[in-house]
């Protein structure tokens, strides 16, 4: 079967909508006990702050809504829900830090609809800071300004990297404060994903009975299409499904430095889209033990952690999905097991690509996983930056001299064996190839700290410079320009060793 479109790709563009927008709500046909009717809690101000119009068309927002910002503001504030529209939060459970919680769910956000593309895709569309839900746990159920503009960035930044993820439709300033550290003003994130369901969805599912269970499975495989077929029941070939998307998506985070910061099983989708940018960070300076999140006090989501995390969230949902794999439970647990301990040698498959991809390496050969190790520890041992070390391999071509004077005198002789397994590619086709899979520009954690500093502060010049230097990460900047300056690592007092979830 095809897989379906994903929001990192480039979607039909129909004709303009012109009416209000034919969105769904399928999710509402699913058990009552995975689902909650939820409000927004009455923004008193809201203002657009930004608008993603190339994406708002093709999830047909109509031309009327789409070129007033108050009606925008209002929409995506959710004072003004459609027409016949009942919004509804999602219940599930999930494992936080290792630590299971039957009871989690939608505590801050509320999905308004379902949108179909012209190629027939469906995508979640729902907010994040609307207020409060059954499930708030005592929460307010709102979002301040910060972590809003965090994911906005960092979820635009991922897609334009050419990696799954949630996207951000839009953001408003609400008019009313929010107290977390301090008060700080409030805000709404409109997030957008093929769909939002976790792990976690599945562990809460399982709680409630076969029944239950099985109607979310079923559910699961109508939203997301299986690229190919598997033998057996319909929970094996989700599981199987879902082992391909995570081993996949968490390779291409590893080839980007990037550091989730919170991967929770209610933070893992099934998707394979990357969701909850909440601590994230990129690194800067080489180092796999990297860890930046405030609340992982014991380095359990470290940068070179996430690949067994991953496995690890695999088994979880396997578990869950353990009473729909066979009747005999023997015979189901070993199904689960072989599907699981795929794992490893999928994700090995994916990180060989992805980094293969990143030396200009033709295809993959038998000493590859070397070659990249090697070169991952000569960055380590010279303190070097991840991405500008990547990125100047397109200089060392011709001369060991670039990679010698950043990573000291070893990097001479690992350039004779990389321009050896080259081979005799034309060096000009060879630095296309290396600049395509190498970016200039990430979301710098100093970059996005100051973004939000100055947004707090009614400045959001940074925000959309940011926003617009990303949008092209694998260009070369103009020399002087705001694009190259927002390019840079960050000094030695620009350094950021701790991002915050900001709930």
């Amino acid at each position: 079967m095809t897989r379906p479109s994903t929001l990192t790709e480039d979607l039909p563009t129909g004709a303009r909508a012109t009416t209000a927008p034919a969105w769904e709500m399928s999710y509402r046909s699913l058990p009552q006990v995975l689902h909650s009717a939820v409000q927004g809690y009455g923004a008193s101000a809201p203002e657009l702050l930004a608008y993603n119009e190339p994406l708002g068309e093709r999830l047909t927002v109509p031309a009327p809504l789409a070129d007033d910002q108050a009606a925008l503001a209002q929409f995506f504030s959710g004072n003004t829900p459609l027409p016949g529209h009942e919004p509804l939060a999602m219940a599930y459970a999930g494992h936080q830090f290792g630590g299971f919680v039957p009871r989690l769910g939608d505590g801050r956000a509320m999905l308004l609809g379902e949108a179909a593309t012209p190629d027939g895709a469906r995508f979640d569309v729902q907010l994040k800071g609307s207020g409060t839900t059954p499930y708030s746990r005592r929460g307010d159920g709102r979002a301040a300004l910060g972590p809003v503009l965090r994911e906005y960035v960092v979820a635009e930044a991922m897609a334009a990297l050419g990696i799954p993820t949630t996207r951000a439709l839009a953001a408003v300033t609400t008019g009313d404060p929010v107290l977390r550290e301090g008060v700080l003003p409030g805000a709404i994130l409109t997030r957008v994903a093929s769909s939002h369901l976790r792990v976690g969805t599945f562990q809460f599912a399982a709680q409630c009975g076969d029944e239950v269970l099985e109607a979310l499975v079923d559910y699961a495989l109508q939203r997301h299409p299986l690229d190919t077929s598997v033998d057996g029941p319909p929970a094996l070939r989700l599981l199987t499904a879902v082992v391909d998307r995570q081993a996949d998506l968490v390779a291409q985070w590893m080839g980007v430095g990037f550091i989730h910061g919170v991967m929770n099983t209610d933070n893992c989708t099934i998707s394979g889209e990357t969701i909850d940018y909440g601590p994230c960070a990129f690194m800067d300076q080489y180092d796999p033990a990297q860890v930046f999140s405030s609340i992982d006090h014991m380095g359990r989501y470290a940068f070179s952690n996430q690949p067994p995390i991953a496995h690890w969230n695999m088994a979880v949902l396997a578990q869950a999905l353990l009473p729909l794999l066979d009747a005999d439970e023997e015979r189901g647990l070993q199904m689960a097991q072989d599907a699981v301990n795929t794992f490893p040698e999928r994700f090995e498959k994916a990180y060989l690509r992805v980094f293969c991809s990143k030396l200009g390496l033709p295809g993959v050969g038998s000493e590859d996983a070397q070659l990249i190790a090697d070169f991952l520890d000569l960055l380590e041992a010279a303190g070097a930056d991840f991405t500008t070390g990547f990125r100047s391999l397109a200089n060392g071509l011709e001369s060991p001299e670039p990679l010698q004077t950043s990573l000291g005198a070893e990097a001479v002789g690992w350039h004779a064996r990389w321009l050896e397994r080259l081979g005799a590619t034309e060096k000009t086709a060879l630095s296309t190839k290396l600049r395509a899979a190498n970016p200039t520009i990430i979301p710098r954690n100093h970059r996005v700290e100051a973004m939000i500093a100055a947004a707090v502060d009614g400045d959001f010049s940074l925000f959309h410079a940011l926003n617009a230097a990303l949008a092209t990460p694998f260009a070369d900047p103009e020399p002087g320009t705001e694009a190259e300056r927002l390019a840079q690592p960050p000094r030695s007092d620009e350094v950021v060793h701790a991002t915050f979830c900001g709930t």
